[in-house]
């Protein structure tokens, strides 16, 4: 935002999540559950990774992510940094201009993947942040293919649309 709160980028984009790497939900759990969060989800990933998903207020998620495979990213990524903060999910209204205002400004995006519920990519932490950050477009279904209340798995209560 500018000072006079007008979005400087096209694309209306905010923080989803934070992703924060753990060797144990259950150990890491309990803080969580002292800062006040409330557990929403609780899903696997391809046998990989377990993510668990929690909100904090209204507009604040925050999601750990623990192996579950021997070997895969997150362990590797465990082994080379301990726990601690994995990735910002950023929401985007329209990931293909988002892509491409990184990628003018010289930005990697990699690993684009599109599921019926949302379209990802990631910008590379090779980046003067040193972050990884996951830029997410939800769909409309993901709003429809949960059996949770949409309105606790957005910020804010609802989507972001490129729409006016």
């Amino acid at each position: 935002m500018t000072g006079d709160d007008t979005p400087n980028h096209e694309t209306s984009i905010h923080v989803d999540h934070v992703g924060i790497a753990v060797e144990s939900v259950e150990d890491a759990a309990p803080v969580l559950d002292a800062l006040g969060c409330e557990r929403l989800l609780d899903d696997t990933v391809d046998g990989e990774f377990r993510w668990v998903y929690y909100s904090l207020g209204n507009a604040s998620r925050i999601e750990l992510i623990e192996p579950i495979a021997e070997e895969s990213f997150l362990t590797a990524f465990l082994e080379r940094h301990g726990p601690g903060l994995h990735h910002v999910t950023l929401e985007v209204a329209d990931i293909d201009a988002t892509i491409e205002k990184l990628d003018t400004a010289g930005v990697d995006v990699v690993d684009r993947k599109s599921y019926a519920e949302w379209t990802e990519a990631f910008v590379s932490p090779r980046n003067a942040t040193g972050t990884l950050f996951q830029l997410m477009e939800y769909h409309e279904a993901y709003t429809e293919n949960t059996e949770h209340d949409p309105e606790s798995l957005y910020v804010g209560g609802e989507r972001l649309s490129s729409e006016k």
